[in-house]
């Protein structure tokens, strides 16, 4: 192989797979060594060199110094002493053989073994590269679908986004762009080293409020927990030491615009930000809100176990659909929660006459329709808006049009509400 050729081949390779030049100088050096010593006429002590300087080949073998025998690894002492002096018959000496020695054969399988280092080299290095990386988000194209499994290019690296670490929502196309936390990296014997992605794990969020809030990124604000359903909605808690700095106020932004832009990056997944606090009462009642609490107990008996009562129209707010407000705040905070229903049967009654008055006067509709609402269960603006729609129309039995104004005036109360907390 000519230097001209080698330095051209080494250039090409450290600058189309990003490779360490001397991962790729040590690769091909290897690969030489080897397929030469496949050669007749050399000995298993040969040793292949490449002038880091320069990018030239060098080729030494070892032989033994004899006056009988001139084969394969024996060298005459007359030579040997020509190159050196101090030999004699028995010891051993180091000669340079000219690269062209190695013969066509070495050198067509002397490509082979170089791609095949190279390879094994680039696998290392993405190996390297990306298991101090693990957490971090990277941006990529989609390339590929298989089922489920989503295969993405980042950089010169293809990794994969199985099923179960997508968000359940979300649909993608090869050529999409998409953005992701590098979540695993292993090392396999046959295959190589595989990078997995992740979108639905609670260190996306995390890394996300990691991105978008400077606070978090400086270490003055601290995100202490992090609770998710993918695609639906996730749960954070958040502290800092600075008196001067509110966690939660800097993880919402002025006027929504931080979490509102990492609510759209997990194309409208809801967000709650919960500020963490050492008192277990305090916690647990901001982790179940929107819900009001009556009582939190913590059980004297049952270890990291909390029971917690509400009045009858909170209930189902507190609970959550699918029982996913109590399920995310119990991971949130590590306390088992345990929900029940005040049972105070007159106070119960004039709860229901208040929250129907308050459906009444809200919605402008008649005290027949604010009924139909609470005997379906609907006795506040957030616990309209827990369910879908199509469920509210069916559930309440009021029709479409009547329905359809309800849910669409709970909606704009509830974006009133939520602009005048960020004012």
């Amino acid at each position: 192989m000519a230097d001209n050729q080698l330095l051209t081949m080494v250039n090409y390779i450290e600058r189309e797979n990003g490779v360490d030049r001397e991962i790729v100088l040590t690769a091909i050096e290897q690969a030489i060594q080897q397929a030469a010593r496949r050669n007749t006429g050399v000995t298993n002590d040969l040793r292949v060199v490449i002038d880091r300087k320069t990018i030239t080949l060098h080729v030494y073998d070892t032989m033994v110094v004899s006056d009988e025998d001139s084969g394969t690894g024996f060298i005459s002492v007359a030579r040997a002493q020509r190159l050196d002096p101090t030999k004699k018959e028995g010891d051993t000496i180091e000669i340079e053989l000219p690269a062209s020695r190695l013969g066509r054969i070495a050198a067509q399988t002397s490509r082979q073994m170089i791609m095949q280092k190279i390879r094994e080299a680039i696998r290392s290095n993405t190996f390297n590269d990306f298991k101090g990386r693990i957490g971090e988000i990277v941006s990529g194209t989609v390339t590929g679908l298989n089922r489920r499994d989503i295969f993405v290019m980042v950089g010169k690296t293809e990794m994969v986004l199985p099923a179960k670490e997508r968000i359940p929502t979300e649909e993608y196309a090869v050529g999409d762009t998409i953005r992701a936390i590098v979540h695993n990296v292993k090392q396999d014997v046959v295959t190589g080293p595989s990078v997995t992605l992740s979108r639905a794990s609670g260190e996306f969020v995390r890394a996300l409020f990691r991105l978008e809030v400077s606070e978090i990124a400086d270490g003055v604000v601290e995100l202490v927990s992090v609770a998710r359903d993918p695609g639906y909605r996730s749960k954070i808690a958040v502290r800092t030491n600075d008196e001067k700095v509110d966690p939660v106020g800097a993880c919402v932004g002025l006027r929504g615009a931080r979490v509102r832009n990492i609510v759209r990056e997990l194309n409208g997944e809801k967000i709650d930000i919960v500020r963490w606090s050492d008192d277990v009462k305090s916690y647990i009642t901001q982790a179940l809100a929107p819900a009001k609490l009556e009582t939190v107990e913590v059980d004297a008996e049952q270890d990291n176990t909390v029971h917690v009562t509400v009045a009858p129209d909170q209930y189902s707010l507190a609970i959550g659909k699918r029982g996913q407000n109590v399920r995310l705040s119990t991971k949130l905070t590590g306390w088992h929660i345990e929900v029940t229903k005040a049972m105070n049967l007159a106070s119960f009654e004039d709860q229901r006459a208040e929250a129907i008055k308050m459906l009444a006067d809200t919605f402008s509709i008649s005290t027949a329709q604010a009924t139909q609402l609470a005997d379906a269960g609907f006795l506040t603006v957030d616990g309209i808006l827990e369910t879908d729609e199509a469920d509210f129309a069916a559930a309440t039995g009021l029709d479409d049009v009547t329905a359809t104004g309800i849910y669409a005036a709970a909606k704009a109360v509830a974006e009133l509400i939520g602009e005048g907390e960020e004012g």
